[in-house]
């Protein structure tokens, strides 16, 4: 019997027995792992169906990566498709990863076995997060682990105040708590109109956020008197449920995305005024390409964001983060 007669007859048994719908940008092998778990089973009795060329990613310590990605053949992704007993075009849409292929499954001498390829999803599509389990939970009666593509202004679910962190980190938490940083909430829900005011001007969202981002990680990397800080150990604090305690660097590295979040929206939709654009713009000169050398540009960043403790964060980080920026006609271009 060939590796596809043997997936197919897998696959007639299973058909009708369970139905497993996709969650919209779901990476496959979190597909996977659910439908292993439909079946009450651990994800590695679900392997052998699959023809794997490579091993599973794995960080230097040997745990296997939470943002492992599955690409498939078509014989693989039909029999995964039965398995799941959903339609390969719903399949299709929800999944990033579905139609992906590489040259290591383009073999014409084993296209009808059910190949399969492992990667790492942020190599393969971009960033990959954990999902909110309770959300989970609501829509597919399990309450499991869901690993997702997920850009970083999209980590927040409002429904259950929870961050989503990234998946491609060696530590075991997926979400942090919310409930007291309803700023953190409220900046989500800004962001979308802060996209569409890049739009209108022409930038990718993407790339103003970028820059935002690598502005107030500079202050954050450079706030060193953190225990003067008022808002973000504060924030800190309420994402970690209280548990910092002598941890300080190790949530700062954790946390660090949640925690600064409001200020990284306010600062990209700073970086999208008027005011601030016609100073980066003078201040390089009117066309030209060096990098912004002075303060100025990024000095009224602190006030338009809001809060003193932004503004002391950013006492030595300011200066420093000016080299992000290109001396184009709107800085948000320079991302």
């Amino acid at each position: 019997m060939t590796d596809r007669e043997s997936a197919e007859r897998l696959a007639e048994r299973c058909e009708g027995i369970l139905r497993i719908p996709p969650l919209a940008a779901e990476t496959t092998w979190s597909l996977i792992c659910r439908l292993a778990d439909g079946y009450g089973q651990e994800p590695s009795c679900l392997l052998g169906h699959w023809r794997w060329e490579n091993h599973q990613p794995r960080h230097p310590g040997g745990a296997p990566r939470a943002d492992t990605e599955v690409l498939l053949i078509a014989a693989g992704r039909a029999l995964l498709a039965r398995l799941c007993g959903i339609d390969e075009e719903t399949l299709r849409h929800a999944l990033p990863s579905w139609e992906h292929e590489e040259d290591g499954l383009s073999s014409p001498a084993k296209a009808d076995a059910p190949q399969a390829l492992w990667r790492a999803g942020s190599a393969v599509i971009g960033p990959v997060a954990f999902g909110c389990r309770l959300c989970t939970g609501r829509r597919t009666g399990q309450s499991v682990r869901v690993v997702r593509y997920a850009e970083r202004w999209e980590r927040v679910c409002g429904r259950h105040r929870r961050w989503l962190l990234d998946a491609d980190a060696d530590q075991p938490l997926e979400n942090l708590d919310l409930r007291g940083s309803p700023e953190t909430v409220a900046a989500q829900r800004r962001w979308g109109a802060v996209g569409r005011r890049a739009q209108r001007a022409g930038v990718e969202p993407g790339k103003v956020f970028a820059l935002a981002r690598a502005v107030v990680c500079r202050w954050w990397e450079h706030s060193l008197h953190w225990e003067q800080e008022e808002m973000w150990p504060h924030r800190l604090q309420q994402a970690s449920c209280g548990k910092v305690g002598g941890d300080v660097e190790r949530w700062r590295a954790v946390a660090r995305d949640a925690v600064i979040f409001p200020e990284v929206v306010a600062v990209a939709g700073a970086l999208l005024d008027r005011g601030v654009e016609e100073l980066v713009w003078t201040d390089s000169g009117g066309a030209g390409q060096r990098p912004l050398t002075g303060e100025r540009p990024l000095r009224p960043l602190p006030r338009r964001a809001g809060g003193t403790s932004l503004a002391r964060a950013s006492g030595r980080g300011r200066r420093r983060s000016c080299d992000h920026v290109e001396g184009s006609r709107h800085p948000a271009a320079a991302g």
